[in-house]
């Protein structure tokens, strides 16, 4: 039987790994809506802020219990720190997520270049699930070999997504010089793909307090 503060902490980490779930599931309709150029499917996308934002202080309540009940010190003490912060990051992740579905939607359209638009926009949506779902598996990881392994490609995977954004930022701004009639469009495109970009950096912060939870160290700030 568990004692106490690890029934406490367990039920910390599946909270925290549902939330994460939630948000990896909505990123896996949008690439879904995307890759199968069914972009109405967006509209799936039910996740928002406000509800990620309840469960979240639903769980910072518990930690806070926790650390006022048993005073944990060292890898416990770092572990709730750690916890306290990513419930914070996966909101915001969460409601870029919710972003990008809602103002792809509403600014793609077919007069557009689309195959071009898509050629960039699926890579850099998988890099950012990637990214994101490489992060909170990482939750449930021991193995301190595994945690740095994990990080590193949460931290590839984050550099595909710059990369990825820095082309179709690149392209879109040449196509909105031939076009200006639909600069408004293209820019708010380009605006939904920057959500996806930021959703890769929250992983990378959200790797970095789990690893920093498990090893010690410092926290880099991303």
């Amino acid at each position: 039987m568990l004692k106490p503060y690890e029934t406490k902490l367990k039920n910390i980490k599946e909270e925290i790994l549902k939330i994460g779930v939630d948000v990896v599931e909505a990123l896996e309709i949008c690439l879904k809506a995307l890759e199968e150029k069914k972009i109405e499917d967006l509209k799936n996308v039910e996740i928002t802020e406000k509800k990620l934002l309840i469960k979240s202080n639903e769980i910072d309540n518990i930690i806070v219990t926790t650390l006022a009940l048993y005073s944990p010190e060292a890898k416990d003490l770092r572990q709730l720190v750690s916890f306290l912060k990513i419930t914070n990051e996966l909101v915001r992740t969460g409601a870029n997520a919710k972003d990008f579905a809602k103002m792809f939607k509403k600014s793609y359209s077919e007069d557009l270049n689309t195959p071009m638009i898509l050629e960039y926009a699926v890579p850099l949506l998988k890099s950012a699930l990637l990214s994101l779902r490489t992060s909170i598996s990482i939750i449930d990881e021991t193995n301190t070999a595994h945690i740095e392994e994990k990080y590193h490609r949460v931290i590839v995977e984050e550099s595909k997504t710059d990369d990825l954004y820095l082309m179709i930022e690149k392209n879109i701004l040449k196509l909105i010089s031939k076009n200006l009639d639909l600069s408004k469009e293209y820019f708010d495109t380009l605006s939904a793909l920057r959500r996806l970009e930021k959703i890769a950096d929250r992983a990378v912060s959200i790797a970095n307090l789990l690893q920093f939870a498990q090893v010690g160290g410092d926290i880099v700030q991303s």
